[in-house]
């Protein structure tokens, strides 16, 4: 009876012992989002899993002022408060009179995008630290030209403000995105930590490259097929100016309402050959072209074609995973979703 016991209890202990690993906090992989989501969550922590996990919505179009407190410095004030601040900044310098997003608010979402974006499941540094806009070399990539002017309004903005380089580079990316009508106000989170040396290269996609290589980056960044295809959205409001110099090319949009964050992206890709001609209205990148054609995606892009707000969620949720690449004090972050502009569901 006694061996009988004594091997019931061994088990009891060992089922205990494995029922508490889940509460336990372990250190994770670099940058692995859900490893550092386990355990007994903060406020913070759990807001973040369960808009990754689309139990909370990744937009909130919840719009505060700036509080009295924030004037009166008081100690304990909202850590949003210079925020408000940089946000009115921001929106003089993406908005056009009509109303509609101009050429620094769709820099501002491709900085977003490339800071965040070099990094992989392999880094150990990298992500959404404010790398591009630092001093290490980073905006002389040949992936990254055309960002220097918005580089250097960001950085003016960064020493007039104090914030920290990473959280502006995702700020100014969200601000951008809402600065557009129709766009989506993305949560927003700050209080990551700066690079301390450049973002590791050869991690961004190639305009030329397959679709299955482009997935295939992007799953190594955490992304499925289905986020891919809502992130490349974001070309709604895109310009090419490299990828083609030839004068039939030369600045052409993505998309026929290049100031409006809407889905009209989506058929004009399914409409227009790859590239462009004399009389095609838009350029259609050749990555775009071929992930709008592909089997793990097709489907996911057709159904965004005249559906703004399922797109405007999908691209949202994409992006809050986007905007903590690499980010590893999840628990020192706040939500700051608040000094955003106003959404702007219609327009005109």
């Amino acid at each position: 009876m006694l061996p009988k016991l004594s091997l019931a209890l061994a088990l009891l202990a060992l089922s205990l012992q494995a029922s508490a690993r889940p509460l336990q906090q372990r250190e994770a992989s670099p940058g692995i989002i859900e490893d550092l989501l386990t355990g007994i969550l903060t406020p913070i922590t759990q807001l973040i899993k369960d808009v990754l996990s689309e139990a909370k919505s990744a937009i909130d179009d919840t719009k505060s002022s700036k509080p009295l407190t924030c004037s009166l410095l008081l100690l304990g004030s909202d850590r949003c408060c210079v925020w408000w601040d940089v946000s009115a900044e921001l929106t003089k310098q993406f908005v056009q009179s009509d109303g509609q997003c101009n050429d620094n608010a769709r820099a501002a979402v491709r900085m977003g995008f490339h800071d965040a974006g070099s990094w992989d499941n392999s880094s150990t540094n990298g992500g959404a630290d404010g790398s591009l806009l630092m001093d290490f070399g980073e905006q002389n990539r040949a992936e990254n030209n055309g960002l220097q002017s918005i580089r250097t309004l960001l950085r003016t903005v960064k020493s007039k403000y104090g914030v920290g380089y990473a959280d502006l580079a995702q700020y100014a990316h969200n601000h951008a995105t809402i600065s557009c009508p129709k766009g989506p106000r993305v949560r927003t989170f700050v209080g990551r930590k700066d690079a301390t040396q450049a973002a590791p290269n050869g991690l961004m996609p190639d305009v030329h490259d397959s679709a299955d290589n482009l997935i295939a980056l992007f799953q190594r960044k955490g992304f499925s097929a289905y986020d891919l295809a809502a992130l490349v959205g974001a070309h709604s409001t895109s310009r090419q100016r490299f990828v083609d110099t030839t004068p039939a090319a030369a600045n052409k949009p993505l998309d026929t309402t290049i100031g409006v964050w809407d889905v009209n992206f989506y058929n004009d890709t399914l409409n227009n050959p790859a590239g462009t001609n004399a009389s095609q209205i838009v350029y259609v990148l050749p990555s775009d072209k071929v992930l709008s054609t592909h089997p793990l995606i097709k489907d996911e892009w057709k159904s965004f074609v005249g559906n703004q707000p399922d797109w405007n969620e999908d691209y949202a949720t994409a992006y809050v995973r986007m905007s903590l690449l690499g980010v590893q004090n999840l628990g020192d972050l706040v939500d700051c979703t608040k000094t955003l502009p106003a959404s702007r569901k219609q327009y005109p």
